[in-house]
């Protein structure tokens, strides 16, 4: 095969057949797997046949990778740093803090991934606590608590300047009521003057 022919992309429906395939040589929970097929990113040859998959699970700023899997593990070293480059793409646009996994290959700990502290630990999303294996982990930007903290404030700044921007209308609103009625106002006494001021001239016919 030649490298260079390799394409990774996004799975889709019509990748689950194959998948299940893979996932269940794998022995990997297949059917539930194939409910979270858009999780998993894949690898292809130049006639679009699947050589492999690796799925990325998102809970808040973390990430888990998960689930990898090849036709034929000894092309696995080819196909990694493909895959690695699209998860750093999806982590970078999902705004992704930490990643997480349990797979145990070199490559992962050669890209940084290490055996988290307890600190790390404390972050870890409780629904992906369970199972067994030891986890590697890799911070990519600011803490999760501190990415996590500044959401919140950010969120509560926007909630703020909204009411803010409500308030203001609504006096604006109001202002341009009371503008209106003194108009009317001074349109009523300038007619009323003008009114007066003819009764008043003996000059103006009646």
């Amino acid at each position: 095969m030649n490298p260079t022919n390799f394409r990774v992309r996004r799975a889709t429906l019509d990748d689950v057949p194959t998948l299940l395939a893979l996932w269940n040589m794998m022995r990997y929970p297949a059917d539930n797997l194939a409910r979270r097929v858009t999780e998993f990113q894949v690898v292809t040859d130049a006639q679009g046949g699947l050589l492999g998959a690796i799925g990325l699970k998102i809970a808040g700023k973390q990430g888990l990778i998960h689930s990898e899997s090849f036709v034929d593990f000894s092309w696995a070293d080819q196909f990694r740093p493909l895959l690695w480059e699209r998860l750093m793409s999806l982590t970078s646009n999902h705004g992704l803090a930490r990643l997480w996994t349990r797979e145990q290959a070199a490559f992962y700990r050669q890209n940084e991934m290490a055996r988290p502290d307890s600190d790390a630990l404390k972050v870890l999303p409780p629904e992906w606590q369970h199972g067994a294996g030891e986890w590697l982990t890799i911070k990519l930007r600011d803490d999760v608590g501190t990415v996590i903290k500044a959401d919140q404030e950010f969120a509560l700044f926007m909630a703020a300047e909204k009411e803010r921007t409500q308030r203001a209308i609504q006096r604006a609103k109001v202002l341009k009521l009371a503008a209106t009625f003194v108009a009317l106002g001074l349109f009523a006494l300038v007619i009323a003057g003008v009114v007066y001021l003819a009764r008043r001239n003996p000059l103006i016919p009646r």
